[in-house]
């Protein structure tokens, strides 16, 4: 679908009359990232997905500031208009967690529950907003460096050498995992990296205490990190409450979807 400055691919899964659920990637994912928990879900729910913005198929018409992620939520929420999605479920993991947790704070009134799966409010100071600025500056370098598959197969094992994925690459399905993850585009990554990363995001941290939409946070057992900043969050807002999912890293709906899926059902399904 064109909207103003965007091209968005994207995929309705399920029937009409189901409650809806709209998931947002992580980086360097795309449209097929939640293939698994929506076919354990779709007799359920009604399951919007897309490429987000420097991912898959979905192009970014115009100027690099709508990589950003106040011109992506804006899209984002287009989107849904053009659709007549007025309200529904909102589903994001890692860096759709970012964008999802944005979303929820800025159109609260778009959104029943959020879930939020490896996510955080990014970095709170400016101190640490530029060391991340830095940190994935040159993440960025060795993207636009990639122009061969051999070279991003070679760039994405390191990337998933990281602790906070755990023991992902021991997973049956590692492999097909990383083959989805290498259609992507290497120079369009690292556009949202550039606009849409951690460092460059405006923190969510003062906003998040006035939060009134329930939310689930989703951390992985072997995620110390994202442990940590789920924790913190689940104590500044009364509306949010953690799981955390035995044998995983950051990639809960990957490494164990059943727990992902049920933890997904009974958080939607339960009165509040």
């Amino acid at each position: 679908m064109i909207l103003k400055n965007y091209q968005f691919h994207y995929s309705l899964t399920g029937t009409l009359d189901q409650p809806l659920i709209f998931f947002l990637h992580g980086f360097m994912g795309n449209i097929d990232e939640f293939d698994e928990a929506i076919k354990l879900l779709f007799n359920e729910f009604y399951c919007l997905t897309l490429d987000l913005p420097g991912h898959g198929k979905t192009q970014v018409l115009s100027e690099d500031e709508y990589y950003t992620m106040a011109n992506t939520a804006d899209a984002l929420i287009n989107l849904l208009d053009e659709l007549k999605i007025y309200k529904c479920f909102l589903v994001g993991y890692s860096m759709g967690g970012r964008l999802a947790l944005y979303l929820a704070l800025h159109f609260p009134e778009r959104f029943h529950k959020v879930v939020l799966e490896s996510a955080s409010p990014g970095l709170p100071t400016a101190a640490e907003q530029l060391e991340r600025i830095k940190f994935d500056t040159q993440i960025g370098r060795k993207l636009t460096r990639i122009f061969e598959k051999s070279d991003f197969a070679v760039f994405l094992s390191n990337w998933y050498n990281q602790p906070i994925f755990g023991y992902i690459k021991n997973h049956s399905e590692y492999d097909r995992m990383v083959e989805s993850r290498l259609q992507n585009n290497p120079q369009e990554l690292d556009k949202s990296l550039r606009f849409l990363g951690t460092g460059c995001q405006p923190s969510l941290w003062e906003k998040l205490k006035c939060n009134t939409i329930p939310m689930l946070l989703l951390v992985g057992e072997y995620d110390q990190k994202f442990i940590s900043i789920n924790t913190e969050m689940a104590k500044i807002c009364e509306f949010t409450q953690i799981k955390i999912i035995s044998n995983t890293g950051h990639n809960i709906h990957f490494e164990n979807t059943l727990a992902f899926v049920e933890n997904i059902k009974n958080f939607l399904s339960a009165a509040n």
